[in-house]
């Protein structure tokens, strides 16, 4: 059943309704798993040898979790999202909080940039009608050649590589941003999750590589 309340003064549609509820709880989704990444980021800030491992390990059950919880048990899909993000934020606690100690300024700046890309990507990605979900395979492909590109940074020390990867990581994600928030703009309410974890990856990998970038820039 549907109502059509175009003609009440001051009424909204009920799709207009639904849409901007079902971005609010994404977002409040998103700021909450970004809290439990920071709180993860300070428990491990003194990780070393494999127990920095076994938190990419978890992260990874969590995303695989999350999905398939996502529409059988929405409050399970939840806690593995909040998981996520503690287990992400665990595994770069060494960074970051190193960071912190001694320049905190660049995590200041890569904190601001990763905000307003964000802003600026979720903001075009939401206003656009268009289904840009296409681009999803595209940003895959890049990923993975990003990836190989950073083995071969790894294996060769190629001097001022590092600066391109981070580049190129940050092109990665803001480009995930855009097409996760214009799947927002027409996603079910079955998907919040699934979206928020999406969302947050990218927020969380956008943070990483302007933390690379502007730390390196220092050195």
């Amino acid at each position: 059943m549907s109502y059509d309340v175009s003609g009440v003064p001051g009424a909204q549609p009920v799709e207009g309704v639904a849409a901007r509820a079902l971005f609010g709880r994404v977002m409040g989704l998103v700021a909450i798993t970004c809290g439990f990444a920071a709180l993860g980021a300070w428990a491990g800030r003194d990780l070393t040898g494999l127990w920095w491992l076994l938190p990419w390990v978890g992260a990874i059950v969590c995303v695989v979790g999350l999905n398939v919880a996502a529409r059988r048990a929405p409050a399970l899909a939840v806690v593995l999202l909040f998981g996520l993000g503690f287990l992400l934020g665990l595994a770069v606690g060494v960074t970051v909080v190193w960071y912190a100690e001694n320049e905190p300024t660049v995590v200041w700046q890569a904190a601001g940039a990763t905000g307003l890309t964000v802003a600026a990507m979720g903001t075009w990605g939401y206003a656009t009608r268009r289904d840009l979900s296409y681009l999803y395979r595209t940003l895959f492909w890049c990923l993975l050649a990003l990836i190989a590109f950073g083995f071969v940074i790894v294996l060769f020390g190629i001097e001022g590589a590092s600066t391109i990867y981070a580049l190129g990581g940050i092109a990665i994600f803001a480009g995930y941003t855009l097409v996760d928030f214009n799947r927002l703009r027409r996603a079910g309410k079955d998907e919040a999750v699934p979206l928020a974890a999406g969302i947050f990856l990218d927020v969380f990998n956008l943070f990483l590589f302007f933390l690379q970038l502007f730390g390196g820039s220092r050195n």
